[in-house]
Order: C-alpha cells, then structure tokens, then sequence
C-alpha cells in the first residue's frame, strides 16, 4: 500500500489537476480520493490511519469543523502527518482552529496549512512540493482550466472528470475518479485509456446530460430501485409520474445500467402518432406493402433489439394497438406490415404514463392483461413540489454543468418559492431563461414567468378529466358512496398497496377492505 493519501473535491478540473500534481511530486506513490466538504472528516477519520501522511486539497473547511479536528487529532496519535493546500486563504474563523499558530504540536489542527493566495490549486501544489518542473506545472494548469473544445485531450478528459462525478452520483461507484486522475499522472491518451473508464466516459456522453437529480429520500430510494432492477434485464417496468418529472430519465437509467447498455435505447411517445399508423411504426413495413411504401422500414421493436424500448404516454394507445402490443410482448415475434415472416426480437419493455392506468382498465379504456404485463415492478415519481428540498440540488447542478458557476443562496432560495406544475422540465425552462436574457434576479424571472403561464397548468392539466371530486367527476351526494369513492381513488393512486392506502387516508385495513368490498 502506498504511505501517502492525497483527498480532493469532486469534479472539478482544477481539483483533478492538482491531484495529478500532487501525485507527481509524490513520484506516484499515492492513493487519491475525491470527497466533499461533509465528507472530509470521516474519510480522513476512516481511511487516513493507514498512511504516513494525508494530503487535502481545495475541499472546504466550512462544514464540520469538530468533526474534522477530531479526524486530525485521531490521526496525530497515530503519527500521521496531516497537510491542507488551497489556492485560497482559509477564512479567518476557521485558521485559528485547524491550524494554530505557535501553539503545542498535540494542540494543532492540521501539521502543515498552505493558504497562500494562487493563481490556481495546481499552484499551490507546486509551491508546496516544489518538486514539478516547469513543463509538467504548465502542462496541469492547461488541465486546470476550463476548455470549450470537448474533442481535444484536455476537453475530453474534463468530459471524464464529470462522468466520474456522474458514476459517483448515479452508481456510488468512486473508482473512476481516482483512475482519471492517475490517467493524467501517467499521461495517459484518451485512446489509451482502460476499458472501464472508456465506458463510463461513454455513458455519460450518451446519457449523463439526463441525469436524475435530487437530494430528497424518494428520489434515493428510485436510484437504489433502479440500481436493483437494472440488472433484471427482462423485468418490465411502468413509470408513473406528472409530466416533467424525469420518467424518460428514469427509462434511460434503468438501460445504462443494466446488461443491456450496449444495446440501442429507443424512445417512443405513443401520443404522437395516428392509431392508423401504429403498427407500422411498431413492427415496420415491407416494401410495397402500401401506396408510398418504397422501400423496407424496420420498427421500433427491430430497431430496439437487444436493447430497450421505452413507450411514453402509453395511456394514450388505443385498444387496438394495444392488441397488438400485447402480442409482441407475450410471444416476443413481430411480422411487419405487409410481410409473412415472423422475426424474433429481443426487446425490454419501459413504459411511462401520467393517468392512472388502474382506473382506465375499471373504465375499460386500457386492457387489463397488458396492464399485467407492462407492470412487472412499478416505480412512482413524486412531482417537484413534494421534494422542495431537490430544487435548489437540480438548479445548481444544471447552472454548474452549464459551465455558469454556482447559484447564490438568494437565487436558490427564490426558485424554491415555486410550485413548478410543470415540475424539473419547467424548472430547467427558467433556468435556460435566466441564463439568455442575462438576468440574475430570479424573484423576478419567476413573476413574470407566474404571469405569462397563469393559465397554462389549468387548461393543460394532465388529470383533472380523471379525478374524483373535479368538475368532470363530481362527488355523490350520498356520503356513504362518496366515502366508498373517494377511498377508491386513493386505493388506485397508491397501485392497490393497502398498507400506503391505509396510511395515507388515515384509517386501519379493516376499515379500507370495508369501502373497497
């Protein structure tokens, strides 16, 4: 193992330059891990007995300053030796505790604190060591900073420290932003880099700009969901959700990381085609199968195999294509327009919709047997408004990637002042807005955004023709049947799950089986 540990932030290329410095001046003989500030202390805690020495770069002493004296005074007793480097003085509250001047050696915080204002942290390295050569200082500062040519060597390694970010995130898998940072120690050409690291380069290109954000416990508990049916790679699923929530995001994540991932990802919304065409564009059509037919087309189910294929608004299908929807799914063979013979396909099924499936099929407007078998495992994503605590984590994430810096607490706090009907799609809409009219006060963006869009969420309401108690579907006046409609709807809102039905009316499950009988 090696005696040194070098500790940085999370995915920024300065930070990932400076590590590589680090390593360098170290002669290689490192490990690195990124951390964030309220990581620190328990990593240096956790891991940091095991080295001679611990190296922290850039990652900020704001948060957690007891705990992070308690690591460092853990550390002392095992004589390891302990060093903070920023390009940036430590703000003066916080010098004194981690690192006081004069004072006895089992009194300090941090060994070694180097706050000296640089240029940059790759500055600070090489102040610190002092062992980086000219060339090798100017070749980690050209990897410093920030780059708009994504296809040169250092825009596509600033491509892999957010796909490192991206697997941190999505996956918890940390081993790519070490291997990124070793990778340019080493020097190491995009073309040359080890497998694992192509492919999640590749996985972010392809779908890191859709990624699920969130903070708040249910969209955790959706990526641990995810994570677990990823890898049943014939398991279908049904999205339920607003629009705007992320049910194609959800789609794309469940194919990322599942066996399937090298396959083709195919997106199709049912609500946009004429039920006419359906079939054509589900199993495609031979040549001369009708007037304009002149050539072959393959379908979406062909187009899909091996792969994923992810049915939005499905809701939307009318009976007759869902037949034949069904009939692919059961037997897994199509036969296109005009043809006679049957081809296999191997396609996993993701679909979304934002009705209420249940009640459709009660309505006879959806079949039930395809509800069956569309809803192997079912996954529900709340709306924005019911996860506030995600805002200000998706706003600043998407103003960051966007290469614009980080929102301040008065921005942050103005977004989470919106209900966002339209939900995460609306949120980045605004954003997007901000950004091209230049404006920075978003208590006023959003005023005039409420104004311009006061009408928009009623007339387009995605529920209101199916909901109980709306002006379409007003309540009884019988009370007992009223109640008995009412515990119906919410029975149909939760997926028949008694227990959250019960919990979420209020009442015991002898008292639902009651209403619902």
């Amino acid at each position: 193992m090696n005696k040194n540990l070098i500790l940085t932030g999370w995915s920024k290329p300065e930070y990932v330059a400076a590590a590589a410095a680090a390593l360098e001046a170290l002669n290689g003989k490192a490990d690195v891990a990124g951390v964030s500030m309220n990581q620190l202390a328990s990593v240096m805690a956790e891991r940091g007995e095991k080295y001679s020495a611990v190296y922290v770069l850039g990652v900020g002493l704001k948060m957690n300053i007891g705990a992070i004296l308690a690591a460092l005074k853990k550390l002392k007793a095992k004589k390891v030796k302990t060093v903070w480097l920023s390009s940036m003085p430590v703000a003066p509250e916080f010098a004194a505790e981690v690192c006081i001047e004069g004072a006895d050696p089992a009194e300090r915080g941090f060994d070694e604190l180097l706050d000296a204002p640089c240029e940059s942290l790759v500055d600070a390295v090489d102040a610190y060591f002092g062992k980086l050569d000219a060339e090798s200082a100017d070749f980690y500062r050209a990897y410093a900073k920030e780059v708009d040519d994504r296809n040169s060597a250092v825009g596509k390694y600033q491509t892999l420290i957010k796909a490192a970010g991206f697997m941190h995130r999505t996956r918890g898998d940390d081993s790519i932003y070490e291997a990124a940072i070793v990778s340019l120690y080493l020097r190491v050409k995009p073309l040359l880099w080890e497998a694992k690291v192509k492919d999640a380069f590749e996985d972010y290109v392809r779908f890191g700009r859709r990624e699920l954000g969130g903070i708040s416990s249910a969209m955790a508990d959706i990526r641990k969901h995810i994570q677990k049916i990823s890898k049943h790679e014939r398991a279908r699923v049904l999205i339920l959700g607003e629009s705007g929530t992320g049910k194609e995001t959800i789609a794309e994540q469940i194919h990322m990381q599942s066996p399937r991932k090298k396959g083709p990802f195919v997106a199709f919304n049912c609500a946009s085609v004429a039920k006419d065409l359906l079939e054509d564009r589900f199993f495609g059509h031979e040549k001369g199968a009708f007037t304009g037919a002149d050539k072959q087309s393959r379908g979406l189910f062909e187009r899909a195999d091996r792969g994923t294929l992810f049915l939005d608004e499905i809701a939307e299908m009318p009976l007759e294509a869902q037949a034949l929807l069904l009939r692919a799914l059961q037997e897994g063979i199509i036969i296109r327009v005009g043809g006679a013979d049957e081809i296999r396909v191997d396609v996993r099924l993701v679909a979304a919709t934002n009705k209420n499936l249940p009640r459709l099929v009660r309505e006879g407007k959806f079949r039930a047997d395809l509800y069956q078998r569309i809803s192997t495992v079912l996954i529900e994503v709340p709306p924005l408004r019911d996860r506030r605590e995600d805002i200000g984590e998706i706003a600043d994430g998407f103003w960051m990637d966007m290469g614009w810096g980080r929102l301040t607490n008065r921005q942050l706090k103005d977004l989470e002042n919106y209900d966002y009907p339209g939900n995460v799609r609306e949120l980045l809409n605004i954003l997007d807005r901000a950004r091209a009219l230049e404006e920075t006060d978003f208590a006023k963006l959003l005023e005039e955004h409420k104004r311009i869009n006061k009408d928009l969420w009623v007339r387009d309401s995605d529920s209101a023709s199916h909901e109980v108690g709306s002006k379409n579907v007003p309540y009884p006046d019988n009370l007992d049947t009223a109640v008995r409609q009412h515990v119906k709807s919410v029975f149909d809102k939760y997926n028949h799950n008694q227990t959250a039905a019960k919990n979420a009316l209020g009442i015991s499950i002898n008292t639902l089986k009651k209403y619902l009988a």
